[in-house]
């Protein structure tokens, strides 16, 4: 990849936002956000982070063999958003380690957590294999998280 990696868009504390609006194909039959839409929501936000970084999914994997997969992921739905809410998520690096990057997000309403999420992302190369995740991108995930987290 020969692109600049960008700095991650923040919001508050180095914390990568990303603003959702909640429409009717993301709500159940009772208008209420059907709860795997949240992981949905989840999954886009870490998307654009990592796009901000100036890593795209398909060059990231032509260009270093490798791609990002969720390896655990736990939510806790604590209050339920509905058709039309504004929400955002709230994306922030937890730790770096040698094969994964553990991933802090919440899902906000009017500034309160609805949704805590925390997700595991293991490194793979093509053929599904664990692998570390390369120096360059490790730096700038340190970078992040060392800058805006509580360090390491």
């Amino acid at each position: 990849m020969n692109e600049q990696p960008a700095r991650p868009a923040a919001g508050r504390a180095g914390v990568h936002v990303f603003p959702v609006r909640v429409y009717y194909e993301d709500t159940d039959a009772a208008g209420i956000v059907y709860y795997a839409n949240y992981l949905k929501f989840a999954e886009r936000a870490r998307t654009e982070m990592l796009r901000d970084f100036g890593i795209n999914h398909p060059s990231f994997l032509a260009t270093d063999g490798v791609a990002f997969a969720v390896r655990r992921c736990s939510a806790d739905y604590r209050v339920p958003a509905r058709l039309d809410d504004r929400l955002e998520v709230r994306t922030r690096v937890i730790a770096v380690r040698g094969a994964s990057i553990v991933i802090e997000q919440a899902v906000c309403q009017d500034g309160e957590v609805i949704v805590p999420i925390e997700v595991t992302l293991a490194c793979m190369t093509n053929d599904g294999q664990a692998t570390r995740v390369p120096a360059r991108i490790r730096a700038m995930f340190k970078d992040f998280h060392n800058e805006f987290g509580e360090g390491e």
